[in-house]
């Protein structure tokens, strides 16, 4: 490559840095989730999760799922939620100003009346219309809460001023969990070492689409037949199996999925609750909540992180709907890092503020601003003819191949350790689908990324959430 004009060597050594950087990062997450990976499963090969329920000191849990026009499958999925095991539990289900027929339907069928039931606001929320408990005693640990529509983030708090639990488990309703989903989330909490508190848990994500389920569980592991949610297949090994995974080594994980974690209540509660004014509630929250540790208890404590498939949920498998949840995400993502920015390269709050937070802003937000400014100036440098074209060729085949090696990886450990997918037909359809990613899929979520920065900068739809359409898991190819 000719370096040109002194502007053009400095743009090709930030080009060249910036790239190396990346490739360093993803190789300490190689390096360090398979340290994780391996130290996990040594530990935990001889624990019995089923004797955990039979404990006899153990922290009550409150199930809190917001619920927003879910009645294609809200029915299976608190059947679901109430036959998890754990003994010391209740199940709240928020319905957030459904406008479908979601909050009759659970009245029906688990025979739910409106009752007096006293709590305290500990966050301000949007006004609760009323609370149902259910006359069958088979329900009893069953809470439906009507309230005005605000949103998911107010949903939870909402649950958590009426929870009466410790901790609690804040998912999507719409998610199927694993029967041992608890007792391995909760194992860390039971094993505070060395001081440090564990303030949260989380656990490993898995696609639903096209599963078979029956009485709100998967008996049948599918590959997705939508090409859509392949895609997220693949994406969700790598981010959760690889990505939060090494995180989760150095204590430095800024998230827990807001589709399934476990959270010490009163830590939440001092931290001031979910925060309602951002689409990225989840991230947010655990960020808030280390900043607190950090700043206010000065203790040492822990974000835990379990690499074992508990929670299934249904991932778009249209083009609008993932568009629409990809903006989401990149709006939140920079809402978050602007209002915690004094973390940014503090050392005061350690490596989160050394390590974990300067990746977010650089590899997580920034990434595809500098990938897209790349491919505009490379294809500018190559009409004017001052790049050689051989070592461009042969650097983006190194590029693809370590992609391509990268999502390898994940993929192998997902088989090796869990095997949740099986047959030679997944892997032949993972690997085209592992190409294909870098061709199509990749450049999209790439472009949904810009639009995500262009209307948080611009303002419009900053703090939409977005509607996410469903299929509901009983429905047919």
């Amino acid at each position: 490559m000719e370096t040109g004009t002194p502007i053009h060597f400095y743009i090709n050594l930030f080009f060249l840095v910036y790239g190396s950087l990346l490739f360093l990062s993803y190789l300490f997450v190689g390096i360090f989730s398979s340290y994780e990976l391996s130290f996990y499963m040594k530990r935990n090969k001889y624990f019995n999760f089923k004797l955990v329920p039979g404990y006899k000191l153990l922290p009550s849990i409150s199930i809190i799922a917001p619920s927003y026009n879910e009645d294609k499958g809200i029915v299976e999925n608190i059947r679901s939620l109430l036959s998890l095991q754990y003994p010391k539990i209740e199940v709240i289900i928020v319905n957030d100003g459904s406008t479908d027929s979601s909050l009759d339907l659970v009245i029906k069928q688990y025979e739910l009346v409106r009752v007096d039931y006293a709590f305290r606001e500990h966050v301000k929320t949007a006004k609760i219309r009323g609370i149902y408990k259910s006359v069958n005693s088979a329900y009893s640990n069953l809470l439906v809460i009507d309230k005005e529509n605000g949103g998911k983030a107010d949903a939870l708090n909402a649950g958590i001023n009426i929870s009466r639990s410790e901790l609690f488990l804040a998912i999507d309703v719409d998610c199927i969990i694993e029967p041992d989903a608890i007792p391995r989330m909760l194992k860390p909490f039971l094993e505070e070492q060395d001081g440090r508190k564990v303030i949260a848990s989380g656990g490993v994500i898995r696609v639903a689409n096209s599963c078979k389920i029956e009485n709100g569980r998967i008996v049948k592991v599918n590959f997705p037949e939508n090409l859509w949610a392949e895609f997220q297949v693949l994406e969700y090994f790598r981010a959760f199996t690889l990505g939060r995974m090494a995180w989760s080594r150095i204590n430095g994980l800024l998230i827990i999925s807001g589709a399934f974690g476990l959270f010490d209540k009163q830590v939440v509660l001092n931290a001031g609750g979910y925060d309602t004014t951002t689409v990225g509630e989840d991230l947010e929250l655990v960020v808030r909540m280390r900043r607190y540790m950090h700043d206010v208890e000065k203790q040492p404590y822990k974000v835990a992180f379990i690499p074992e498939p508990l929670c299934w949920t249904e991932v778009p498998s249209s083009l609008r709907v993932l568009s629409r949840q990809r903006k989401r995400w990149t709006r939140g993502l920079i809402d978050t890092l602007n209002k915690h920015k004094t973390m940014f390269l503090n050392p005061r709050h350690g490596h989160i503020g050394m390590i974990s937070f300067p990746y977010w802003v650089f590899f997580e937000w920034l990434a595809p601003l500098v990938e897209v400014t790349g491919i505009i100036y490379f294809t500018i440098m190559l009409l004017l003819g001052r790049i050689n074209i051989q070592y461009y060729l042969l650097f983006t085949a190194l590029i693809f191949s370590f992609a391509l090696l990268y999502s390898s990886f994940a993929v192998f450990y997902e088989k090796y350790l869990f095997a949740r997918y099986t047959g030679f037909k997944f892997l032949l359809r993972i690997i085209m689908i592992s190409f294909l990613e870098i061709v199509l899929y990749h450049p999209l979520n790439m472009f949904f990324s810009l639009m995500g920065n262009f209307e948080f900068f611009t303002g419009k739809d900053k703090k939409r959430w977005g509607t996410m359409t469903r299929k509901g898991f009983n429905s047919k190819k």
